[in-house]
């Protein structure tokens, strides 16, 4: 069974913010953010295929992704890493190329909870409560719930 996600986006305000705990170690949740090659085994839903045309996860790199459905639909993701101390914390901005000019700021807290377990808290930040709602209402929810998902798969292969 995989832990539950949090997901509280305050009515009115242009925030989100997620929670997850997971059972592995917070340098292995990191690292998972972190390297190209794992980030590219789960993140976003199921059914997606993900292409990685950069990343970068440093303080002042960059990446770029396309998310593709089983039609062929394809979602491009861009942004720039601000801040990133491993083990601890990342900074970043996010865009979905669909709605250019809508740019959140980003931070994932990456806590150890001991055992060989950890926790990630997500916040978001908006331009406007509508940009916010525009991502809610874009099924947000099922990607981060099933990316987590995925994302317990790979910490599960070490």
């Amino acid at each position: 069974m995989s832990n539950p996600v949090t997901i509280n986006a305050p009515e009115g305000l242009p925030f989100i913010e997620i929670e997850r705990d997971f059972d592995a170690p917070v340098e292995a949740v990191f690292r998972a953010y972190a390297e190209p090659e794992l980030v590219k085994q789960w993140l976003g839903p199921h059914d997606m295929e993900m292409e990685l045309n950069e990343y970068n996860c440093s303080s002042g790199g960059q990446y770029r992704y396309v998310h593709r459905d089983p039609a062929g639909e394809e979602y491009p993701f861009r942004g720039m890493f601000h801040t990133v101390r491993e083990n601890e914390l990342i900074v970043q901005t996010f865009e979905f190329e669909g709605f250019p000019d809508v740019v959140s700021i980003e931070s994932m807290t990456f806590t150890d909870l001991g055992n060989g377990r950890s926790k990630v808290t997500g916040q978001s930040a908006f331009p406007s409560v509508e940009a916010r709602d525009g991502i809610i209402a874009s099924d947000m929810e099922t990607g981060v719930v099933q990316g987590y998902e995925r994302l317990d798969k790979v910490l599960a292969q070490g």
